[in-house]
């Protein structure tokens, strides 16, 4: 007995080494090997050694007939000895009891405490990489995966456990094949690792030190999970792409297929007309690129419409996480080489031409949404027209609803067009006209038929049946007082819910039309027309059509905006009705007859006959267009709408007088912003003040944060008090934004903070991702130095603090797409209706992402440094923002009271009294703009006529609104009148001696003394020359930058500080002068004409020297010193008129502060000479430059050194903190 005992292990053992020989020589090159052992194990049976071990190999035969044979050799010597049967009997239960023990040990194990080196097996080589990175979504998913798995195999075998023993005589038979089926089984892939084979060999990696609780066994039992992990993956892949499948061919546009891409073969233009959820827009591109197009570029005239397409076509096209479906908008984009389908905004296919004149790096060019008529939608049709004429092979597809198809069409030579119906269900139409009174235009909108259809519903339809009521309104206020009626019926009722949506309001405000309402209420909207295109509300049945709208439309001849209400078109009518047929029949009603109907615009009138061109012009010009007023528009702007916005970028020096471009124009013509955006940039870059002028122009380009209860909830306007500025609305901003990064920085609740200020937070979210997009935007034009921004060094707990706030957003994210997936119920609680759950979430996530993409401490360090701006830094940020603009300023009616209540009343230059907008700072506080005087006293409004004084402001404004037949400044801040206008003027016109001028032929400044007058006159020569040098010299560096990576050159350096040094002085001076608005009844008598104000100085030949001779104006008179200056053309006061001819020829000594040269001079040959000295030889610069160079080494020898402005002194001093003292007690004493 005992030797077949001993003979029956040694075979047992022989058996165990010749597997595992066997294994270690065809591991690395068999993975199906690998993968048959996998399948065993999921088994859970309890079998001997030739059972557990028999499929592993086919060649392991030899093995298993020999174990038979020991075991039949066992067995016969035995059958008749009870007690030697006993003995073998507990040694094959305790060899079971050991296997039982290891399988549960494996099904036990917690591979989730081996992340790290499970990662460093599986996932180094292999395309799975993301799985090993912690916090991505894919690691989240896999190890939630492999958690839920080992559970349910822990259940399984505690199942099993029963009935593992009459497993054990269970034989694989001579084939080898399991007896029980396994889902591994159904897995049809493998998986390969080179690190997975070195470990299977040597049982360890070589560059890492694997745990030795990872056997080789428990590496090739996660094999199998990993292996069910991505067999799970596949089959969502299939059921999502057998779902997308499915879907596409229930689109009506997927009958149109075949026909679509052969017509497109066929002809070089098409046109796709389609209406509202056909499917044209996801489906056409993704037919274009199954055809053979490489390169699709779809056009849309909205940000927002790019990235969510791209990501719906790309999720039909499964590459959703690859690269053949991307998105490029502005400051924005995610696409590479291997991109097959580009989504992307008009204005950037724009600049793509400028770069590429042919577009030859796409083949069809696909422009969406054609018939809404935006201003870059017109002007890209007739781009394109020229160049399908120079490129045969580019294919153009026009997508549009039903709506004025011909026009497109013959525009593009009769191009072909294919119609495809939309999906919508049947719609009953009643019209509803309400007597309309033109006396009471002015008066509050009756909100009576509104309530009468709301009544109507709630009798006619059951309150069981749903569908929501959705309202068409013209403007906000129209819609509070149908908002306020319907509140007061719905509180009576208790079946509607009442929801405003406009886009004044916050975005959770917005948010809740979307939800839903509970059973047996229905949702009343009451919107603009946003509704109509732009958000698509399901659950909509019925329509209440007011037929008004109100649009913005630009003013030439005064420069304005005006939002006016006006009848819709027949188009926006059937939009409108279209509305309520998407998701079920459905009722809209019209509160006008079918006669006004009839008398409606057949179209809206396209957006470029509604707005300024200033932008669209530029970039004509821009690109290489001769004459933007011959352009081949499809329905041209009018006249006099060019001409102003080539006359307003002449104002700016974006354009030459013969309408090219200036260095400045070319480089605005290269920034993807407004023309005054991009001015105040470039000019902050040049002063060195670029963080508060990305923090305004940021805020000048979102909508403004101030919601509507910020001008009536009093706790709020009490909260929001000390962040108001007297310097204006733009300043106001900067406060609020600083004030919100303080306390975002300090870990407090900017959520709270907002609202109890009456603030949308999401606007300052939006403030800071723009800011950082400038920044970049300049620092690519190198008009920043790149090297500025400072690396970040984070500490170890600062980096575990990323980790954590990463991971925390990932979970956040995954919980917001579960509830979208789940609607909101909207709850019938007071007149708030609350949102029942979920409100709180979504600041989280904004909140985390903003932490994680910006450095919050550098952020506090600018803000705070906005908070110590002096006197001259708030004088420099204002003339920054006026040299973009200029020339919108106003000035004060004379007759102003400055009372609180009172209409404040303010004169431009084409439109007089205007009006201070309600949200303004100085509305509320029109004290501010009180003319500063001496005395305290308020003056009157007969001494505000020739008030001398050094104080006199003027309202620079962003812009001119009317509305409600009032026009209105809006975000005005208060600016120097002299420093403005002298150096922003485009003519300033002097009489003889210069104590008169006239800027820009409406603004009259008078200077009480010649000196006075010469001084200023000079000063202004001086700085405008410099600063024209300057900006000369900076843009030369930055288009040499571009190209050959140069930074800013010294000589420019010298000139900024210069100049701000300069402009410090000029800021800061004291001059007393009056300042009016000229009468338009003055403007006849104003000049002397040509030929008089030469004759009537004597010896004018000597005067003016060589080439630099001096011309005479052709229209005014006078000599033209410079561009802007013309110099003696204005006819003098009756009472000055003799003075005036005696000083005209009055020569002084005086000495060139430039050249440094004395000479006895008239005025004009002062002017001159002053003129060509800083023009030609620039020598009192350079003296002025040593200055400066020595006050920098005395900085250099004195770090401690700091610039410090002296009110009493009025100069620019560096001292130290003790030497600043000693300075302010030497003017006590």
């Amino acid at each position: 007995l005992k030797s077949k005992s001993k003979h029956e292990r040694s075979s047992t053992r022989s058996f165990a080494s010749s597997k595992g020989k066997h294994l270690d020589e065809n591991i690395s090159s068999r993975h199906q090997h690998i993968d048959k052992k996998c399948k065993a194990r999921h088994k859970h049976e309890d079998s001997s050694d030739s059972d557990t071990t028999s499929d592993v190999d086919d060649n392991s035969g030899t093995d298993i007939e020999e174990h038979k044979i020991t075991k039949d050799k066992s067995s016969r010597s035995i059958p008749h000895i009870a007690a030697k049967k006993i003995k073998p009997t507990i040694e094959a239960t305790r060899r079971r009891s050991t296997e039982n023990q290891k399988n549960d040990l494996d099904v036990n194990f917690d591979f989730t405490k081996f992340k790290h080196s499970l990662g460093k097996i599986f996932f180094r080589d292999s395309h799975l990489t993301k799985i090993a990175e912690r916090g991505s979504p894919e690691f989240d998913e896999f190890w939630a995966f492999v958690t839920r798995f080992q559970e349910f195999q822990r259940k399984k075998a505690a199942k099993s456990k029963g009935t593992q023993s009459s497993s054990v005589t269970k034989s694989h038979g001579k084939l080898n094949l399991p007896q029980s089926y396994d889902v591994l089984y159904r897995i049809n892939m493998s998986y390969l690792s080179k690190d997975f084979d070195i470990f299977l060999t040597k049982q360890r990696l070589i560059d890492y030190q694997v745990e030795k609780e990872l056997t080789r066994d428990r590496v090739i039992h996660f094999r199998s999970i990993l292996l069910h992990y991505l067999d799970f993956q596949q089959k969502q892949k299939f059921q999502k792409l057998h779902k997308i499948r499915k879907d596409q061919k229930n689109l009506p546009i997927y009958q149109y297929k075949d026909k679509i891409v052969e017509m497109v073969k066929m002809n070089q233009v098409v046109v796709v007309a389609g209406d509202t959820g056909c499917g044209k827009s996801t489906q056409v591109p993704q037919y274009l690129m199954e055809a053979g197009y490489d390169k699709v570029a779809c056009t849309q005239p909205r940000r927002i419409a790019c990235i969510s397409l791209s990501k719906r076509v790309g999720f039909e096209t499964l590459s959703d996480y690859g690269n053949q479906v991307g998105y490029q908008v502005r400051f924005e984009k995610n696409k590479s080489a291997a991109t097959r389908i580009l989504f992307l905004t008009e204005g950037l296919l724009l600049r793509h031409i400028s770069s590429d004149p042919l577009l030859e790096m796409y083949s069809v060019i696909v422009i969406d949404e054609v018939h809404e008529r935006h201003i870059f939608t017109d002007f890209l049709l007739g781009v394109l027209k020229c160049i399908l004429k120079q490129r045969s092979d580019l294919k153009l597809v026009l997508m549009s609803a039903t709506i004025n198809i011909n026009l497109f069409s013959n525009y593009f030579y009769n191009a072909p067009v294919m119609k495809v119906p939309g999906r919508l269900y049947a719609i009953e139409l009643e019209y509803c006209p309400i007597k309309r009174d033109d006396s009471s235009s002015s008066k509050r909108l009756d909100p009576t038929p509104y309530i009468r259809i709301m009544q109507k519903i709630d009798h006619k339809y059951q309150a069981s049946e749903r569908g929501d009521l959705l309202i068409f309104s013209s403007g906000m206020s129209e819609i509070m007082a149908v908002v306020e009626a319907a509140r007061a019926y719905a509180e009576q009722m208790k079946r509607w819910i009442i929801l405003p949506l406009h886009s004044s309001l916050s975005v959770e405000e917005q948010d809740k039309v979307f939800d839903i309402a509970p059973e047996g209420v229905r949702k009343c909207i009451v919107s603009t027309n946003i509704a109509e295109t732009s958000v698509t509300i399901d659950g909509v049945r019925f329509i209440v059509d007011s037929g008004k709208v109100k649009e913005m439309s630009f003013d030439p001849k005064y420069k304005m905006q005006k939002l006016q209400e006006f009848w819709i078109s027949r188009a926006s009518s059937e939009q409108r009705k279209g509305r309520a047929g998407r998701t079920g029949p459905g009722v809209c009603f019209r509160l006008y007859s079918e006669s006004e109907y009839n008398e409606f615009q057949e179209y809206t009138t396209p957006e470029l006959q509604r707005v300024t061109l200033d932008s669209l012009i530029l970039q004509m010009i821009s690109l290489g267009l001769p004459d933007a007023r011959k352009f081949p528009f499809i329905e041209p702007p009018s006249v006099s709408s060019v001409e102003n916005a080539i006359i307003f970028l002449k104002e700016q020096g974006a354009l030459a007088a013969d309408e090219s471009l200036t260095p400045i124009g070319q480089m605005l013509s290269l920034l993807p912003v407004d023309v005054v955006i991009g001015k105040m940039l470039i000019m902050g870059s040049v002063f060195n003040m670029i963080d508060p002028i990305l923090s305004i122009t940021a805020a000048m380009s979102v909508q403004s944060p101030f919601t509507n209860r910020a001008y009536t909830d009093s706790d709020a306007i009490a909260a929001r008090k000390p962040l108001e500025s007297e310097h204006g609305d733009p300043f106001t901003l900067l406060n609020a934004f600083d004030e919100w990064i303080e306390v975002k920085a300090q870990g407090l609740g900017t959520r709270v903070w907002s609202r109890r200020r009456a603030l949308e937070e999401q606007r300052f979210y939006e403030m800071a991702k723009l800011k950082r997009q400038f920044k970049d935007l300049l620092k690519d034009h190198h008009l920043l130095d790149g090297g500025e921004d400072r690396q970040q060094y984070l500490t170890s707990d600062e980096r575990r603090v990323k980790h954590g706030e990463r991971k925390r957003l990932g979970e956040l994210r995954r919980d917001k797409m579960k509830e979208m997936k789940k609607r909101k119920i909207l709850t019938l609680e007071d007149e708030g209706f609350q949102l029942s759950d979920g409100e709180d979430k979504g600041d989280d996530i904004k909140d985390l992402e903003f932490r994680l993409s910006n450095d919050l401490n550098q952020l506090q360090e600018t803000s705070n440094q906005s908070r110590n701006f002096t006197l001259r830094d708030i004088n420099l940020i204002k003339i920054i923002l006026c040299s973009g603009l200029y020339p919108q300023v106003a000035i004060a009616d004379d007759c102003n009271t400055f009372k609180r209540d009172s209409e404040q009343a303010f004169h431009t230059k084409n439109k007089p009294f205007v009006l201070l907008h309600p949200t303004s700072i100085f509305a509320s506080q029109p004290e501010l703009l009180m003319p500063k005087n001496s005395g305290d006293k308020r003056p009157a409004p007969s001494e505000l006529k020739g008030l001398l004084s050094s104080k006199h402001e003027l309202l620079a404004h962003v812009s001119l609104l009317e509305t409600n037949n009032k026009p209105y400044l809006v975000n005005a801040m208060r600016v120097p009148a002299l420093q403005t206008i002298t150096l922003f003027s485009n003519s300033i016109d002097t009489n003889a001696d210069c104590t008169r001028l006239i800027c820009d032929g409406w603004l009259e400044i008078k200077f009480p003394t010649v000196d006075t007058a010469e001084m200023i006159v000079s000063s202004v020569i001086q700085l405008r020359t410099t600063w024209h040098s300057l900006l000369k010299v900076r843009l030369q560096d930055t288009f040499e930058g571009i190209e050959a990576d140069r930074r800013v050159s010294p000589q420019a350096q010298q000139l900024e500080r210069l100049l701000a040094s300069k402009l410090t002085e000029f800021l800061n001076s004291d001059v007393i002068y009056s300042v009016r608005k000229v009468l338009a009844a003055e403007m006849h008598r104003m000049y002397m004409g040509p030929g008089k104000g030469l004759n009537s100085i004597p010896m004018m030949s000597r005067l003016i020297r060589g080439d630099t001779e001096g011309k005479e104006h052709p229209v005014k008179g006078g000599v033209q010193i410079t561009e802007y200056l013309t110099f003696n053309c204005l006819l003098d006061e009756e009472s000055a008129s003799v003075w005036g001819e005696f000083t005209v020829g009055m020569q002084r000594h005086w000495k060139c502060p430039d050249c440094g040269h004395s000479m006895i001079v008239s005025v004009l040959e002062r002017l001159q000479h002053q003129a060509l000295c800083i023009s030609e030889h620039g020598t009192g610069l350079k003296q002025q430059e040593a200055e400066i160079n020595k006050k920098d080494l005395e900085t250099s020898l004195n770090p401690l050194r700091k610039p410090y402005y002296c009110s009493e002194c009025k100069e620019n001093l560096m001292l130290t903190t003790t030497e600043i003292l000693k300075h302010r007690k030497s003017h006590v004493t």
